[in-house]
């Protein structure tokens, strides 16, 4: 198979701070799509507030990689169904960070879909999530813990992790800070491993982009498999770091430019 596997992250990536497109992407997305390329999602985002970029893009992939891969959805005609979720018990890690961060906002993400949370989160999707007790949060599996705590920054949320002792934490991109935390050893990059496996791509042909800490794990999966990982270049240096290259910030089109460097399959020999 010629054609590329591409995993795109959403916040940093393809949309600006304002949640408008960065520049160039929607005409390069076309392109690939276009010329035969399996052009997807793989972002920290729930479905419900994904749904809306694969539908403006024009992407038409088969899955979708949501909530930092607990959750990937399949395209089933016009609708969409949850295919593969992860979850796991989140009574241990929140009794941990309410002891250190009593004053902090929580929210777990159901296997079902659904969101609780103790209070209201800014810049989060809450439609149809439901306000409830910290005690009801631990009441059944989830597939994300997320934790929002003003007057906190990324360095307070480093040292709280290696106090902790915490694994499987990811942060969302620099405006604002939270901490978001996935069953362990689930990340984008597993999440599209299953993807890849189940369309029968090449491991040589996937390539990723994205900005965050929680791109690490599919810059590896990418690495690792010959293939390409593409870090944005306003990323943090630790996500550089872990990127095969960096391409311009967000702002100034530098996905645009990665994915125009991506070959139609048609100009891709079949013996490579």
């Amino acid at each position: 198979m010629s054609a590329w596997l591409v995993g795109l992250d959403v916040d940093g990536t393809i949309l600006l701070e304002d949640e408008s497109m960065s520049p160039g992407v929607p005409e390069a997305v076309a392109r690939l799509r276009d010329a035969g390329h399996e052009v997807t999602i793989a972002t920290g985002r729930s479905w419900s507030a994904t749904q809306r970029y694969v539908e403006q893009l024009g992407l038409t992939p088969e899955f979708v990689v949501c909530s930092n891969g607990a959750v990937t959805m399949r395209r089933v005609g016009d609708d969409w169904e949850r295919w593969h979720i992860e979850v796991f018990d989140p009574t241990p890690v929140l009794a941990l960070l309410r002891d250190r961060l009593p004053e902090a906002r929580y929210m777990v993400e159901l296997g079902s879909g659904q969101r609780l949370y103790t209070e209201h989160l800014d810049d989060w999707t809450l439609d149809g999530g439901r306000q409830v007790g910290f005690e009801e949060l631990v009441a059944e599996p989830v597939s994300r813990v997320v934790v929002v705590s003003p007057g906190h920054d990324e360095e307070d949320f480093h040292r709280l992790v290696a106090d902790a002792g915490l694994n499987e934490v990811s942060y969302a991109i620099g405006w604002t800070a939270w901490l978001d935390i996935a069953p362990q050893g689930v990340d984008k990059g597993t999440a599209l491993e299953r993807v890849r496996r189940e369309l029968g791509f090449d491991g040589g042909r996937v390539l990723v982009a994205g900005d965050g800490r929680n791109d690490i794990g599919m810059f590896g999966w990418a690495l690792g498999l010959d293939g390409r990982a593409v870090a944005m270049g306003q990323a943090p240096d630790e996500v550089k770091s872990a990127a095969g290259e960096v391409t311009g910030d967000v702002v100034d089109g530098g996905l645009a430019a990665a994915l125009n460097s991506l070959p139609a399959p048609a100009q891709v020999s079949a013996g490579e």
